[in-house]
């Protein structure tokens, strides 16, 4: 393990690492072995009131920081990561389970958020328009919130924490993160190298809980915004208690991703990319594709080369060289994919890759090798379930028209894509797909960091949506000055 903090020691608050009163401690556990990494104390709401008067008195004079000299922190935390990449990637390998090459990918879609948030001094500018009436200017401009926090999961523990952090911090915001009390490893670790930077006291501040922490954090009259990543039922509940609070609220929920692929696609490709996205991760991404419709006759042909890619996954301890899919992350999570996959099967499904066994019936991990099903129902609970798990399944439309019904008909509207070698088609797909990020002949349709990662229906509750452009709305609040000087009053002076 890399991590060093001490165990009694999870908070980050005040420019320090502070022991918790909390007598609630929780085992942090290496999903691919079942060992205990470590053992930390869950924050209350006493914590989290320390985290936020820390930020409150933070807050004036890092406002006041020219926006050149607070990227400056940031720059050097970008260095900090890079130097330091090998060290969260095989921490967040150890505790989230994910192989150290999708650990390593990660940390850098992280950095790239970093990079755009230096570009603070141009993004936060406003705008002005002279003699908007006869001597009167008008001039819009940008100023930070105060106190924001953003409440994070477990499947990307270096990467979302860096979706908010950087931009908050540079539009002058004070910050805190509550990460996925599962992986709070990660996080500790990149708060090591926030304090390297030197941050001023109290610009950032880290408390490690449970729902406790977020209804302390929900609830408190001093945190002004909150972002959010994980569930649609957890993301509608943060959405309305933060609302109901006053606050700025965005939050990305689930997902039930759907890939459609066309006769005219070039099948070894699709193959190979629709594998790599719904096993990538072991299926535990927002942006994994769950299901794939396969239109007129490719049915057969796609689902032998989907299945004939997923066959020859390697399944097992991510951190060992040639394994390309780790676990799940809890005992309950693989239960859980389990039993929909039972019931799938139950209701109708055939299986065409049974990973159920995963690594040869052995008992020691969360581990299910990649699935796939076929001739799944539109009632079937797999088709609108998010099962954030290591299972496709291949259904069949007629027409392309028959398979963008059939997507329209989920509740969520995170992700979707389109395989075809045709235009035409593909800007059909483009124009009427209702999710928030389209892919055409791509599998995960993972925006970069100066685009927002959008999200419609179910799958985000908000106007503002994280990274780029939105991130820069989402952290500043917008003031309007209209002046006149009248030149008879210049004469006096």
């Amino acid at each position: 393990m890399t991590q060093q903090v001490a165990t009694s020691e999870a908070n980050y608050i005040g420019g320090a690492w502070e022991e918790s009163r909390s007598q609630s401690h929780i085992d942090i556990i290496n999903p691919a072995t079942a060992d205990v990494l470590n053992r930390v104390p869950l924050a209350e709401e006493a914590d989290v009131a320390r985290a936020v008067a820390a930020a409150s008195k933070a807050f004036p004079a890092w406002r006041r920081t020219p926006p050149q000299d607070r990227i400056q922190y940031l720059f050097r935390f970008r260095e900090l990561l890079l130097r330091r990449l090998e060290d969260i990637a095989r921490t967040v390998t150890l505790e989230n389970g994910k192989t150290l090459a999708e650990a390593r990918a990660e940390i850098q879609r992280g950095i790239e958020n970093v990079e755009v948030a230096c570009g603070i001094p141009t993004l936060m500018q406003g705008y002005n328009l002279e003699d908007v009436s006869s001597g009167i200017d008008e001039i819009m401009i940008r100023q930070p919130l105060g106190v924001t926090a953003a409440i994070t999961p477990f499947n990307f523990p270096a990467m979302i924490p860096l979706w908010f952090l950087p931009y908050a911090i540079a539009a002058g915001n004070t910050f805190i993160l509550k990460p996925s009390e599962r992986v709070p490893l990660t996080a500790m670790l990149l708060f090591e190298l926030l304090h390297e930077t030197e941050l001023p006291a109290g610009v950032v501040n880290l408390v490690v809980g449970a729902k406790p922490a977020v209804d302390a954090l929900l609830h408190h009259p001093d945190v002004r915004a909150i972002s959010f990543v994980g569930s649609t039922p957890v993301a509608k509940y943060i959405y309305r208690e933060g609302s109901a609070h006053g606050k700025r609220v965005q939050c990305q929920g689930g997902a039930k991703n759907y890939v459609v692929v066309m006769p005219d696609a070039d099948l070894e490709m699709t193959a190979k990319i629709v594998s790599d996205s719904a096993f990538g991760c072991a299926g535990q991404r927002c942006l994994a594709v769950s299901v794939a419709v396969a239109v007129g006759d490719v049915k057969k042909k796609f689902t032998d080369a989907v299945v004939g890619m997923a066959s020859n996954i390697r399944t097992g301890n991510g951190l060992e060289k040639e394994v390309q899919m780790g676990p799940v992350i809890t005992p309950e999570s693989k239960s859980r994919i389990l039993h929909l996959v039972e019931k799938g099967l139950h209701e109708g499904g055939k299986i065409a890759l049974d990973g159920r066994n995963g690594l040869n019936g052995g008992k020691e991990g969360n581990f299910i090798s990649p699935t796939i099903l076929t001739d799944v129902a539109a009632s079937n609970p797999l088709t609108s379930t998010e099962i954030f798990g290591p299972v496709l399944t291949v259904n069949h439309s007629e027409t392309l028209d028959d398979a963008i019904q059939a997507l329209s008909q989920s509740a969520y509207g995170n992700s979707s894509a389109i395989f075809t070698s045709s235009g035409a088609a593909a800007r059909k797909f483009r124009y009427e797909a209702p999710t928030g990020n389209v892919g055409v002949n791509i599998g995960v349709a993972a925006p970069m960091a100066y685009f927002p990662f959008s999200g419609w229906k179910d799958s985000f509750m908000g106007v503002l949506h994280g990274q780029g452009k939105d991130a820069i709305e989402f952290y500043t609040d917008k003031k309007i000055v209209i002046e006149r000087w009248p030149k008879e009053w210049s004469r006096k002076f």
